[in-house]
């Protein structure tokens, strides 16, 4: 069996749990962008307080651009780093407005998506990860973005190998998934990691995939 067809399996048989979610294209590309770097080394309670604190704040984009970088860490220290996130931010809203005039990343929607990447991920403190959760979510690319429960589930499967970095996956994982199903195999890869594949304690007896599991057959 080789990796497409092992990818497709396991996508099936957590589609069979979970259902297949789909994106919320509606949401504005910019928030989404920035929420996500709010998210870096954080969890999503701490990453929407942080959020909803700068918003509070900050309302609007251009107040957040005309503020002081240590005003926006104040904000947003909640969701942690928030001395490297809040400079990010200042950086890359000042970089948007000098480069198109206005604090607005819709124009991505209609940008090819391998234009798109390296557009957005010239950035410090905005890489692959990053850029692509911004495309799956908001823009509703089939593109597959790799956080820590996708990297380990990934290893354990022998998707990718067991020294592999996160940006090596990100170039590895779309090349064995099915067309159309980057989002939901994302998602459901979480909930998975979440609910059942734990880091520490995976819970191999409630697994549905162990026959697809280097980990769980010992070769890991």
């Amino acid at each position: 069996m080789d990796l497409e067809q092992k990818a497709e399996l396991v996508s099936d048989a957590l589609e069979k749990l979970y259902g297949a979610p789909e994106p919320d294209t509606e949401e504005n590309v910019l928030d989404c962008l920035m929420l996500t770097v709010l998210s870096q080394n954080t969890n999503d309670v701490n990453r929407d307080k942080g959020f909803a604190a700068l918003k509070e704040r900050l309302p609007t984009w251009e107040k957040v651009l005309n503020a002081d970088v240590g005003e926006i860490a104040d904000a947003i220290k909640i969701a942690g780093l928030s001395g490297q996130k809040s400079q990010t931010i200042k950086n890359f809203l000042t970089w948007l407005k000098a480069e198109y005039g206005k604090l607005d990343l819709e124009f991505i929607r209609e940008m090819a998506t391998e234009d798109a990447i390296p557009l957005l991920s010239q950035h410090k403190g905005i890489g692959i990860k990053t850029v692509s959760v911004t495309l799956a979510f908001a823009c509703g690319r089939d593109v597959f973005p790799v956080d820590t429960h996708v990297l380990r589930i990934s290893k354990r499967l022998g998707f990718v190998p067991s020294n592999c970095t996160a940006e090596k996956a990100h170039e590895l994982m779309p090349q064995i998934i099915a067309k159309g199903k980057a989002y939901p195999f994302h998602m459901n890869l979480i909930a998975f990691g979440r609910r059942i594949c734990d880091a520490r304690k995976p819970k191999c007896d409630q697994c549905p995939i162990t026959i697809h599991c280097l980990y769980y057959q010992g070769e890991l």
